[in-house]
């Protein structure tokens, strides 16, 4: 493929320079991150919570095994707003490979830039913070970063219409407001008939012996018909778990505050502590927001911290109905060691189901 010259300009007037393929022309703008993870690229990429965001690989390598048909999907597209790399193969060599990394791309319509000093460009956002930027092969382009960051996407990726999915005993309702396909592989492992609903429809009121709030992108604060449906599900009393951004959702709902993070945490050797446990684990992490610990109400604790920074990584109430973890237990890409939250979920679920 050929090779035409590219730069990533950033909000701080910092630009690198590299090389795009030559069908790419139009500029795309995003928030400018970085994800740590050595493997896992068709994972992270159709992840729905990357969007509205130009994702940095600061593994030196992509598309040395190549793209699968979908197994290894979170989605049916790449959510990603355009991908920095060092170097792309164009050549793998793996048994399930069905196309390119860079075939990928274009069918997606997905820009690249390759050949950038992945290491500096994650040093200058680990000193200044997430930042806007755009990938572009236009050198004299003045960009405009007014509306890059500001956008409510979970209103994009959380689908239009309900779903059930499965056939088992007890009725899960999952809020889906860009959930990973793992979540739902994950919990079609028990005896349960999802629910899939929108962001914003109102469950409140129906017949569920449990909740399953999912990951999304975004500031949890634009969801606030999310919120506001959970804080009326909270007073039934059925089991209530979330991951990610479902952690800050159930935050919310509480009357707790959640904060931006300077850089967030991307990648899938996260370190968390169980404080219950007293035990570490690896875990897989997409996020740039976290709960404010001081704000949670003294009927909640603190369940996991981030090893890193100590963020909270983990809230559960007293009774032990309701709880959320800022990680990813289904993984994929990364460790499923604390998968027993499903379990735990679960083993909830059948305890104070009324089936």
């Amino acid at each position: 493929m050929q090779m035409q010259k590219a730069y990533l300009k950033l909000a701080n007037g910092r630009i690198f320079e590299g090389l795009a393929p030559d069908w790419q022309t139009d500029s795309s703008y995003g928030e400018v991150v970085f994800n740590t993870g050595m493997t896992g690229y068709e994972e992270t990429l159709t992840d729905p919570s990357y969007s509205g965001q130009i994702l940095t690989f600061t593994f030196p390598i992509l598309g040395n095994y190549g793209v699968s048909a979908g197994k290894r999907w979170e989605s049916e597209k790449i959510h990603a707003k355009g991908v920095i790399c060092e170097t792309v193969f164009d050549e793998p060599a793996h048994h399930s490979q069905r196309q390119t990394f860079l075939s990928w791309l274009k069918q997606n319509n997905i820009p690249l830039i390759c050949g950038v000093d992945t290491r500096e460009l994650t040093k200058v956002i680990r000193e200044y913070g997430v930042l806007s930027g755009v990938i572009t092969t236009k050198a004299d382009l003045e960009p405009d970063f007014s509306d890059s960051m500001t956008h409510d996407w979970v209103k994009e990726v959380s689908p239009k219409e309900v779903q059930t999915i499965g056939n088992g005993k007890y009725k899960v309702i999952l809020v889906d407001c860009g959930a990973k396909e793992n979540i739902i592989r994950c919990l079609l492992n028990f005896d349960i008939t999802l629910k899939r609903v929108p962001f914003d429809y109102d469950y409140s009121n129906e017949d569920y012996d449990g909740v399953m709030l999912s990951n999304g992108p975004g500031d949890p604060k634009l969801c606030n018909q999310t919120v506001a449906v959970l804080a009326k599900a909270m007073t039934r009393n059925k089991p209530i778990f979330g991951i990610c951004l479902g952690s800050q959702l159930m935050a919310l709902a509480i009357g707790a505050n959640t904060y931006k993070l300077k850089y967030g945490h991307r990648g899938h050797n996260q370190p968390c502590i169980d404080l219950k446990r007293d035990r570490c684990y690896l875990t897989s992490q997409n996020h740039s927001y976290a709960v404010d610990d001081k704000t949670l109400p003294s009927d909640w604790e603190v369940t996991f911290r981030h090893l890193n920074d100590n963020t909270v990584a983990g809230i559960a109430h007293t009774s032990g109905m309701y709880s959320a973890v800022q990680f990813h237990p289904e993984a994929s890409s990364g460790p499923q060691d604390t998968f027993y939250l499903f379990e735990q979920f679960f083993n909830q679920i059948q305890a104070g189901g009324s089936k």
